[in-house]
């Protein structure tokens, strides 16, 4: 098996700063695609299942990266490994958070009840931003005909809606 030299590497791909023709471009997008799905399995399905703030960053900082090494505007090597260190401090803190509950709240928040013994907190509603069609809406999906229905709802962390019944 033949390892390639970087500048045969370079001369597939192009190099940054020059314009980069039809094939280094594709060339270019099948290795992003096959680094991006390798690194998106290292980071987890979890990173991407439910998204808390700190997923969303790391979405969005992964897929600027990757972009600029598919364009061209960045050196290839260099910023995959930049995009790596980003998913791997993602993990550390994906951790951290799991061992630390005040660096669970301080990064992924906490859970806020927007109805509590029947009583809705209209107050609650207006601080994140949910309307009482969304929270009406979000009740249905979960089978709750009326709000007088729910004992309590909460807004998850993720952005989820809970609702616990009252009891009949």
């Amino acid at each position: 098996m033949t390892v390639l030299d970087g500048q045969t590497f370079h001369h597939l791909i192009g190099t940054q700063g020059e314009v980069i023709g039809w094939s280094q471009m594709s060339l270019r997008a099948a290795l992003i695609f096959a680094i991006g799905l390798a690194i998106m399995r290292f980071a987890a399905a979890r990173a991407f299942g439910k998204w808390t703030a700190l997923d969303i960053i790391l979405a969005v900082i992964v897929g600027s990266n990757l972009s600029r090494a598919l364009t061209g505007s960045a050196p290839f090597w260099p910023t995959i490994i930049a995009t790596l260190v980003i998913v791997a401090l993602h993990a550390a803190l994906s951790h951290a958070v799991v061992r630390w509950p005040i660096l669970s709240r301080a990064l992924k928040g906490r859970p806020v009840c927007l109805i509590k013994a029947g009583t809705l907190d209209k107050l609650a509603l207006r601080r994140h931003g949910i309307g009482e069609g969304d929270l009406r809406m979000a009740l249905r999906a979960q089978g709750v005909a009326q709000i007088e229905d729910a004992e309590t709802v909460y807004l998850e962390r993720n952005g989820d809606i809970s609702v616990i019944t009252k009891s009949r």
